[in-house]
């Protein structure tokens, strides 16, 4: 690209005025190939109107999980709880991404117990007091995602032992969300959650992660929640990708179910935890759009 063309990013400013300085210095990093780095593409990059976007569903997104804080307790089934997220988003002007995504038949997913991710919502699976759950929604608007989720626990109470796994998770999910920074590897977030995730004798499932979101629903990079540091992409300003460890009592290995294609659990019939939020890396660290 010429210095004098348009920018690549769509801001309608000349090419030296806007990304050629950002470019450069993504050039002159030195990449180790032994490592698996990886340069992150320009598509990739957010704009300031496309990051605007994101906030915007994101507002829907998490009006739509503290409606499911006041919905949880014992007694509700799960599909009360999608049918009442869904007509928060819809009311709102959103759409609920999860449905007919792939062929998934709810709005949104909820994962008890065991459930590690993509649980789907039924009138036969009714909360009992002390289960523990994972409530996954995501939200687009006007051509932007926004994704998060968040653990709950049926009547506030549970055991000391599923306490602690949700508890821990979430700071797990902190911890990686601060080893997100820009101008280091993504790889730094998984070796931050595996660190602190065997620390507390848990396991990190690795079969599934985190991603890039933002006008799509799934986009690069692949977020691992226990790896190398400093490898993977290269983390820049702009980029918005999820943060979302996925941590079992037992031993990290999952399966999905041969019936529906959809839920995934542990093998060994642990527990399972997890915590999501929606980040943007900028120019000093990073900033949470979704939680």
């Amino acid at each position: 690209m010429k210095r004098n063309d348009a920018c690549w990013c769509g801001s309608g400013k000349k090419y030296k005025k806007c990304h050629m300085d950002f470019d450069a210095r993504i050039d002159e990093i030195k990449y180790n190939i032994n490592k698996s780095q990886i340069r992150p593409p320009h598509h990739l990059i957010n704009s300031p109107q496309d990051i605007e976007g994101v906030k915007r569903a994101a507002i829907i997104n998490t009006g739509a999980l503290d409606l499911m804080d006041k919905l949880v307790k014992p007694g509700i089934d799960t599909l009360s709880l999608n049918d009442a997220a869904h007509e928060y988003i819809v009311s709102h002007g959103g759409h609920p991404s999860s449905l007919n995504y792939s062929g998934f038949p709810k709005s949104i997913c909820i994962s008890v117990n065991n459930v590690v991710c993509h649980g789907i919502p039924s009138k036969k699976t009714i909360l009992r007091e002390g289960d523990i759950l994972n409530i996954d929604i995501t939200t687009d608007l006007d051509g932007y995602f926004a994704d998060a989720s968040r653990m709950y626990i049926a009547g506030g109470k549970t055991t000391l032992e599923a306490k602690k796994l949700v508890d821990t998770t979430r700071e797990i999910m902190e911890v990686g969300i601060k080893a997100a920074q820009p101008w280091h590897f993504i790889g730094d977030i998984g070796a931050a959650c595996g660190q602190l995730a065997r620390a507390n004798g848990y396991s990190v499932v690795t079969d599934l992660g985190g991603h890039g979101v933002g006008k799509k629903f799934h986009l690069e990079p692949f977020v691992s929640h226990d790896c190398k540091a400093e490898t993977g992409m290269l983390m820049v300003p702009g980029m918005i990708f999820t943060v979302e460890p996925m941590i079992n009592a037992g031993r990290k290995q999952v399966v999905t179910d041969a019936y529906d294609g959809w839920t995934v659990t542990t093998q060994d019939g642990s527990l399972s935890a997890q915590w999501e939020k929606t980040i943007l890396i900028t120019e000093t660290g990073n900033e949470v759009l979704a939680s």
